[in-house]
């Protein structure tokens, strides 16, 4: 209900879907976790971090005597910030409110302020990131959403991410702490910097609960731990996960429409299984997920790896089958990388020297579906883009 100049606020009931994780939460990374990456990283993706010179740190009992300054050091714009304070100017969200138990209930105040679609600003995605981070920063910084710093420069624009922040790069964890970061600064700039759930954070999220508890995959015994690192799953990246992390990514969307375009992670029909409106699908998954039930949860996983529903033939009625059901002119995903659509030479580990030529998103199925993995695991392009596309 919009709100008008000079009228109460209105007093509702807060339902359980109103509380979230506030994205301003933020974590320490640990010190023995800011060096190289694994050497199982190729090197071309080694990620130092470098100090800036200029930026101080705290002394630390090894590096130097009581009272006396450290060489400075400036962290990675990818790190989050420690402190329990919210960003100066962040205005909470209904969305953005502690997480209650079921069957609490409160009474919150919420101002919704007048917005028109000419109020709104430009709306951004950003394809699977996979932990290179600093291609990630490269890529936002191109799009003018961060400054030099890393800090949100775009004032009221959205910015959507697609999924699969962690495995295969260097700094999963480090991509995870910048778009938590970046979701606070522009809420407090005006806009929102929000993320869908990919497969790899279903992956990441049953390999830290369920390790090595076997589940029935359909061929035999598995488990996310063993999953988690077939599919490149990193040491680094499970030592600095914490639970803020984890209570991020089991809370993410899977679906949304936004400017008629219906974005999700995973170029499947598979969404159809958990709901036939956008908030049952999201309703549904966050409920498996909280259940912790493993073998729940690896079906969601298995179902959601599923790729190509619409790249060969019956592909554009796929599309079609699932714009009818749940709104908007296009889909665009992530997941598959765009060199396997095209049936390019390539491998998600980057074992291809030459790389793909990704130049932008792909658009296919008649039309109806665009493709945002650039395929930056495999020396391809990391995208970040603005909608629609002028194609």
């Amino acid at each position: 209900m919009t709100q008008g100049a000079g009228q109460e606020p209105v007093v509702r009931t807060a339902t359980l879907r109103d509380f979230r994780v506030p994205p301003y939460a933020q974590t320490p990374v640990p010190p023995q976790a800011q060096g190289a990456p694994p050497s199982s990283v190729p090197p071309h993706t080694t990620d130092p971090h470098p100090p800036a010179p200029g930026a101080p740190v705290p002394p630390t009992a090894a590096s130097a005597p009581p009272h006396t300054a450290a060489p400075p050091r400036a962290p990675h714009p990818g790190n989050a910030v420690v402190g329990d304070e919210q960003p100066e100017g962040y205005t909470p969200t209904e969305r953005d409110l502690p997480v209650i138990r079921r069957g609490d209930t409160v009474q919150v105040k919420t101002v919704t302020e007048p917005r028109s679609d000419e109020g709104r600003g430009p709306l951004f995605v950003v394809g699977d990131v996979h932990g290179y981070l600093d291609e990630l920063l490269a890529a936002l910084g191109e799009q003018g959403l961060i400054d030099a710093e890393g800090n949100w420069a775009a004032g009221n624009a959205r910015l959507w991410f697609l999924g699969d922040f962690t495995d295969r790069g260097p700094d999963g964890i480090g991509v995870i702490d910048l778009v938590m970061r970046l979701s606070a600064e522009a809420a407090a700039a005006g806009g929102y910097c929000k993320a869908l759930m990919g497969n790899h954070e279903l992956l990441l999220i049953g390999a830290k609960r369920f390790a090595d508890t076997p589940v029935n995959s359909g061929a035999g015994t598995a488990t996310f731990q063993a999953a988690w690192l077939l599919n490149g799953g990193q040491k680094a990246d499970m030592d600095r996960l914490q639970d803020v992390h984890l209570q991020w990514m089991s809370r993410l969307d899977a679906v949304v429409e936004e400017d008629g375009h219906l974005l999700m992670h995973s170029d499947t029909t598979a969404y159809l299984d958990y709901g036939s409106s956008i908030e049952d699908v999201n309703d549904t998954i966050t409920a498996i997920l909280t259940r912790n039930d493993a073998d729940e949860c690896w079906d969601l996983f298995r179902k959601l790896t599923k790729r190509f529903a619409f790249r060969d033939e019956g592909g554009s009625q796929a599309v079609r089958e699932l714009l009818a059901t749940y709104g908007g002119q296009r889909v665009v995903h992530g997941h598959s990388p765009i060199p396997y659509l095209l049936g390019e030479v390539g491998t998600e580990e980057g074992d291809d020297s030459s790389g793909p030529v990704v130049n932008g998103p792909h658009v296919y199925a008649d039309g109806l579906a665009i493709a945002m993995d650039g395929g930056v695991t495999m020396a391809g392009k990391l995208l970040v883009v603005q909608l629609p596309l002028h194609d």
